[in-house]
Parts: C-alpha cells; sequence; structure tokens
C-alpha cells in the first residue's frame, strides 16, 4: 500500500526535506561538485539528517549500507534525460530505467521519482516523458510504490535550457501529473514566489515539494523556501544548494527548521551559523 511508504518518506507532520544526489546520472560534469567524493558526501547528509535521499541506482548502496533504523528514506531516480546540457543536442530523450519499481523494493526504496519535461518545440521529449510516467505508475501501482512527478517547464537559457517561472504553465503540467497519477509533486519555483500557492492548489491535496534548481545565495535560499512553506508546500528537494554550500550539514539543519518548525530565515540563519 502506497501510504505505508509515504509515511516512511514524510515525516509525522506531513513535510519532507529531500536532498538530491542524483545529478551523476545526467551525464553533466558541471553538476557534480560536492558530489566528488560521493561515499563521504553520502555519509555527511546522513549524519545531518534530513528526511529523505534521492539517489540514483547505482548510488543507493551507499545510503542503504549504513547500518542505522533513523537514517534518511531513500528516493530512487527512476529515469535519465541529455536535456540539462549547455548546448542542446540534436535529439533531446527522456529514458525510463527497465525493472525500476523492483529495483526499488530491493532498495527498499520509499518513493522512486520520474520526469516529466516540457521544452519548446520538443514534442518527442515531451511525449517520452508521458510515455515514462504511464508506464511507471502502472508498475509503481502494482506494488504499492509512491510516485514522485517531476513536472519541468523549461526555456532556452544561456547554457542549455533554463526553469520556466510562468505560473500558468507550471499549474498546468502540474495538474497533468497528478491526473496521470502522481502521488508526490516535485516542482520548481514561479517566477514571483507569493504565486506558489496557485501550484500547491493545482496539485489537488498532493504534497508539493519545491525543487531547487541552480545554486542561489544563502540569503535568497532561506527566504523563499520559508514563503512557499507558509503557502502549503510540504517540503522541499534541494541538491546544488544543499551540496555545494560551504556548510552542507548546517544547510540541512537550517532548513529542516525551516520545513518542520516554520523557523524564520533569520532563526534559520542563526541554525546555520551555529553549526559552522
Amino acid at each position: 500500500m502506497v501510504e505505508a511508504r509515504l509515511n516512511r518518506l514524510l515525516a509525522s507532520d506531513g513535510r519532507c526535506l529531500d536532498v538530491a544526489v542524483d545529478h551523476g546520472i545526467f551525464g553533466e560534469l558541471a553538476f557534480l561538485a560536492g558530489l566528488e567524493r560521493l561515499a563521504q558526501a553520502v555519509q555527511t547528509l546522513v549524519e545531518a539528517g534530513p528526511d529523505a535521499l534521492q539517489l540514483a541506482p547505482g548510488q543507493a548502496h551507499w545510503l542503504q549500507r549504513i547500518p542505522d533504523r533513523h537514517k534518511p528514506a531513500l528516493v530512487l531516480r527512476a529515469d535519465t534525460t541529455n536535456a540539462y546540457g549547455p548546448v542542446s543536442p540534436p535529439v533531446v530523450f527522456a529514458a525510463l530505467a527497465e525493472g525500476i519499481v523492483e529495483q526499488a523494493l530491493r532498495l527498499d526504496a520509499a518513493c522512486v521519482v520520474v520526469n516529466l519535461l516540457w521544452l519548446p518545440g520538443q514534442t518527442e521529449l515531451y511525449r517520452d516523458s508521458l510515455k515514462n510516467v504511464q508506464r511507471l505508475k502502472i508498475e509503481a501501482e502494482r506494488y504499492g510504490m509512491p510516485l514522485m512527478v517531476e513536472p519541468l517547464v523549461m526555456q532556452p537559457g544561456k547554457e542549455g535550457y533554463a526553469v520556466d517561472g510562468d505560473v500558468q504553465k507550471i499549474t498546468s503540467l502540474v495538474r497533468q501529473a497528478v491526473e496521470l497519477g502522481a502521488d508526490v509533486i516535485k516542482a520548481d519555483f514561479t517566477q514571483h514566489t507569493e504565486d506558489y500557492y496557485r501550484v500547491v492548489e493545482a496539485a489537488s491535496s498532493r504534497p508539493v515539494l519545491v525543487r531547487g534548481g541552480g545554486k542561489v545565495d544563502e540569503i535568497t535560499l532561506l527566504e523563499r523556501s520559508y514563503q512557499v512553506m507558509r503557502q502549503g508546500a510540504r517540503g522541499l528537494v534541494y541538491g546544488r544548494n544543499i551540496l555545494q554550500h560551504q556548510n552542507p550539514r548546517g544547510m540541512v539543519r537550517a532548513l529542516m527548521q525551516i520545513v518542520h518548525q516554520d523557523a524564520t530565515p533569520e532563526v534559520a540563519r542563526i541554525a546555520l551559523s551555529v553549526e559552522a
């Protein structure tokens, strides 16, 4: 049953801080900063105590081999794409791993996560993503595995594709993800943070975890995290903003205060400085 694993992903307050460590599966060297020593990075994060770690199949053993019944839950990456490169390739694809839900069961995962990608002019990529979500939903439902869908609206940027924060586009794709069967939504920030409640509404009671995206400064990160939590988001999924911070352990604990204790950015920064 899905609820049993969701109860491992989400804390007793229904909220979650998930640290994304699965960047290497996308084949981009720039994503690996902070992850050069993978085993050490995972150990540091486990000690910091987030609710979950998002890992690729080939990484998951670094978490699950740790003999600690209170360690973070595993969110297993189910797909890969070449859409994140600095130069748009001639063919953009999204590929789902074969037998990924059975692998998730063997790895004792609490959830699987898959992209739903929308890029201008990339109809084939969008179709790939739709098929991936539909195939994974059938398999996940068969085994009672929660499905996290990552509806990402992107636009051409200076270096490849960048986040498109248009709230109307995001809410449309989020609603599509829900109606395709998502149990959890992982969605980008809107261009205007005060509009994020509309994403939460579009998710129709599904928990919304906010994707961190590219690295921003510490003050901006804490402030906008606080703002989206106040608008009904149920948590955060951050990678580079934790892994590439000078104090990853402290950043995890600062964000945990915002997620679970409704701490203000000012209070969270105090916690971060104490951890330094």
